[in-house]
């Protein structure tokens, strides 16, 4: 019997309140479409840089014939074999548990693997450039791609050694700015939510200010005071939920449109969030709404039927 009550009341409050329960669930709609916004973003990082990272090599540049600011290079020679192959045995020994693979790349497969695809003529700052101009290199795969800085230490210096440099440093920039973007859109969704909170509140204490009348017939008969509270609190609920799920389902159409059908064709070296992830985050923005709906709610009626 009591729950039918709370029910019946719940639902003729949500058709007395159409406005209330409108203005309620759009800032709900807004304030987790930010949060999901941010969510997203922040997911697409960590795909992009789980992938790169997985892929990017530290690249051990030898010494080239020549010239070279490296003192580890003074005496203007290349490594001989044996000298490489000396210094793959100090990296399997003193770095094997960071390094899973080395790769040597001589300095005619550099100049026919990578140098001819970034310049077809061969030619680079006005010269026409050869084999013989290129530098051989050990591409080292690492196990923990985050321990960089320990291979840098052990090989930079080195005698035929004249340069350690780390391919994560091409997207880290990229990384930066990307997590600061992700850091205005999760403060703007604090602000929103701080906003629908309140908004909350205030609709549900007006809400049952207008059945004054109601509240204290209620009270007089014996109803304990989440009797009282119920209705009103799961007004909110219902209202944050639908805007939950209207945030839910905008983050969708802005996955499938913009990035599935759309940035996921045109640039397709990177990975990308899909729809299984708006599934992941989905059941955390809508049982998030309705939850601050409960509580905004409950604490703003608290305050208002002891007066």
């Amino acid at each position: 019997m009591r729950l039918r009550f709370i029910l019946s009341s719940t639902w003729d409050n949500l058709r007395r309140n159409g406005s209330m329960i409108l203005s309620v669930m759009l800032v709900t709609f807004i304030s987790f479409l930010f949060i999901g916004a941010s969510g997203l973003m922040q997911a697409q990082i960590s795909k992009a840089k789980g992938d790169w990272y997985d892929q990017v090599e530290v690249v051990v540049w030898l010494c080239p014939d020549g010239t070279s600011q490296a003192a580890s290079c003074a005496t203007g020679k290349a490594p001989t074999n044996d000298e490489i192959v000396k210094l793959e045995n100090t990296i399997n020994t003193e770095l094997r548990d960071s390094v899973a693979k080395i790769t040597y790349q001589s300095r005619e497969d550099f100049f026919k693997n990578t140098f001819l695809k970034q310049y077809p003529e061969g030619t680079y700052e006005g010269r026409t450039m050869t084999a013989a101009d290129m530098q051989a290199s050990l591409r080292l795969k690492l196990k923990d791609p985050t321990k960089y800085q320990v291979v840098s230490e052990v090989l930079s210096g080195r005698d035929g050694v004249e340069e350690v440099s780390d391919q994560r440093q091409i997207f880290d920039p990229v990384f930066k700015i990307l997590n600061r973007a992700t850091a205005v859109t999760l403060v703007l969704a604090v602000v929103m939510v701080i906003v629908a909170i309140l908004l909350t509140g205030t609709t549900i204490r007006m809400s049952a200010a207008s059945r004054r009348n109601e509240t204290e017939i209620m009270r007089l008969v014996g109803a304990s005071n989440w009797t009282i509270r119920l209705p009103f609190i799961l007004e909110g609920v219902v209202a944050s939920l639908l805007g939950s799920l209207l945030a839910v389902g905008a983050l969708s159409a802005i996955v499938k449109l913009f990035i599935t059908d759309w940035l996921a064709q045109t640039v397709q070296w990177m990975p990308y969030v899909d729809q299984s992830t708006v599934l992941l985050m989905a059941p955390v923005l809508i049982l998030g709404a309705m939850l601050l709906s409960a509580l905004a709610s409950s604490i703003s009626l608290r305050r208002y039927l002891r007066t």
